[in-house]
């Protein structure tokens, strides 16, 4: 009983004093969303404890783990009602790659448990993004299309566009193409009906970018074929600027679309061989996408500026964008991880292996801001596994 009063007063005072901070409300909201996440980890890991605890009567160990389990979903509730509760997910950043794990694994046992809701919906979305990020795609689908119908049944249209929305990332991220374009457009229309602004945004921006997509795999380079999904992209891009100064939830999803739409269009302008316009986009690009935890998109940008510049004659940058996609890709188990190696070992064939490796050298502090000491130390593993199997 007191470990239930200090935990849930401690949690309450640090939300409380986190939604309060009157000099950075961004930084104050984003605290607190990863405050309802720790405290409801927490409460699971308790839960599980006393249920598999043997220095106390079983019977009682099954009646705390069933009040530790309700104290979760009282959190989770409470969470989701919040106006900042982040649809378009980012907010797992906090955790790192392990603890989000950890986490998305002590939620998932007690939303199974939970009659379908429009609590669950939303807690359920914020954890197939987690999925997305990590790059489990069928787990991701998984969780958004329950969110979808959940979402559907209670009338929260925001969160039916945003898994609709989701489901087409992923679709993209399994190169199902047409399915893709088929979750976006039927999430614009539906944004467009309710006058969701965010949701369509970010429809526009995942339209845009299955288009473009689509259009690469038919190996088309035609300017008209891309004309319509650029134009979809500018749109988005647009709406989600006019955004980006709002609230902390919306200010964040704004940022993670403007993401995709510049990453899209460096995309569709690689494949029309104007790669000066590829870069300026891309680069705009890097500075959104850092805001998102959205592995896979941070590699595709690092791949498409790495192709970019090769084809500037900028080779400098094209061996350091070309590590740095190569790595986040083979992360997540992404196909396009082999894209990258192969522009590397091309650029071996023509600088030479000692001059790429100086400049993997002089790139050190910039690679590992982004990939860690451990990821710089697997590159050389990661481009001679690509050599063995090419």
């Amino acid at each position: 009983m007191e470990l239930t009063v200090i935990l849930q007063r401690i949690q309450q005072s640090l939300v409380t004093w986190f939604e309060r901070q009157p000099y950075d409300s961004k930084w104050g909201t984003s605290a607190s969303i990863a405050t309802f996440l720790s405290f409801a980890a927490v409460w699971c890991e308790l839960s599980n404890g006393f249920r598999i605890a043997t220095s106390i009567d079983r019977s009682k160990g099954e009646e705390l783990a069933k009040a530790c389990f309700q104290i979760v979903l009282q959190i989770l509730r409470t969470f989701a009602h919040r106006e900042y509760f982040p649809l378009y997910g980012g907010v797992f950043a906090f955790f790192g790659r392990d603890a989000l794990r950890d986490a998305i694994a002590y939620l998932d046992t007690p939303l199974k448990e939970v009659e379908g809701t429009q609590e669950k919906a939303r807690i359920l979305t914020l954890l197939g993004y987690s999925q997305f990020i990590l790059g489990k795609y069928p787990e991701a689908n998984s969780f958004h299309q329950e969110a979808l119908e959940i979402a559907r049944q209670a009338g929260d249209q925001p969160c039916e566009i945003a898994n609709l929305n989701h489901n087409s990332c992923v679709c993209v991220a399994q190169k199902d193409y047409s399915q893709a374009i088929n979750y976006s457009q039927r999430a614009l229309i539906l944004a467009r009906q309710a006058g969701e602004r965010l949701g369509e945004a970010h429809a526009l921006a995942t339209l845009g970018y299955s288009e473009v997509f689509a259009a690469q795999q038919m190996e088309r380079i035609e300017p008209d074929v891309y004309e319509q999904a650029i134009e979809y992209l500018h749109r988005g891009l647009e709406l989600s600027e006019k955004l980006s100064d709002s609230r902390f939830g919306i200010s964040l999803a704004a940022r993670q679309t403007q993401a995709l739409c510049y990453i899209s269009l460096g995309i569709a302008h690689v494949a029309l061989e104007k790669p000066q316009a590829a870069v300026e986009y891309l680069e705009k690009g890097s500075e959104a996408v850092q805001f998102s935890s959205d592995k896979y998109l941070q590699g595709l940008n690092f791949l498409y500026l790495a192709e970019s510049y090769y084809n500037l004659n900028n080779y400098e940058k094209a061996v350091y964008n070309s590590c740095l996609g190569m790595y986040l890709l083979e992360q997540i188990a992404a196909m396009e991880w082999r894209q990258a190696a192969g522009l590397l070992t091309i650029l071996q064939s023509k600088l030479g292996d000692e001059t790429v490796q100086q400049l993997i050298v002089k790139y050190r502090t910039n690679i590992i801001k982004f990939i860690g000491v451990d990821g710089y130390d697997y590159l050389p593993q990661l481009l001679e596994k690509y050599k063995r199997s090419h």
